[in-house]
């Protein structure tokens, strides 16, 4: 018997440093610093990404697409969310919504959101009101909240099409 609906969470951290350029949620952030990463480190599409796989209950981005693997070195994150994505309507699923919330002191997420709002969704092939993104800060506790990292979580909610 196949579950009708099925929810996944996916969260994801990375440092800042200098020398990268910043994507989040498929928007390149005018930003001093980026996200390091063997890929383009964006952590919201990695938090996204492990969403759905978990809600399929399928391994996570490190075992699908390892870091060892040099054919992801540098790869917009956008089109390892294309490959899932591929597994979610292989199964029989879309996406019924998505949750996110980014963790970062800086930068300012409000003037990017619209942006990653409407990346997301046409990434999922979703209406934009199905996608939501908020931002917070760690209140200077933590990598997060020095300034040194990012962190995203997700979550998600599958329905069979």
């Amino acid at each position: 018997m196949s579950i009708g609906l099925r929810i996944g969470y996916g969260e994801d951290i990375h440092a800042l440093v200098d020398g990268r350029e910043l994507w989040l949620g498929g928007v390149k952030i005018p930003f001093e610093r980026g996200l390091d990463g063997h890929s383009d480190a964006d952590a919201l599409l990695h938090a996204v990404m492990d969403a759905l796989l978990g809600a399929l209950a399928l391994d996570d981005i490190g075992k699908l697409f390892p870091n060892t693997d040099p054919a992801y070195r540098g790869i917009s994150s956008m089109k390892l969310l294309e490959h899932v994505m591929r597994l979610v309507c292989a199964r029989g699923r879309r996406v019924s919504n998505l949750d996110t919330v980014i963790l970062c002191e800086h930068p300012k997420i409000g003037p990017h959101r619209a942006a990653m709002r409407a990346s997301i969704a046409s990434a999922l092939g979703i209406d934009i009101d199905a996608v939501s993104i908020k931002a917070g800060t760690n209140e200077g506790f933590d990598a997060v909240g020095r300034g040194q990292a990012i962190q995203c979580k997700a979550i998600v909610l599958l329905e069979a099409v």
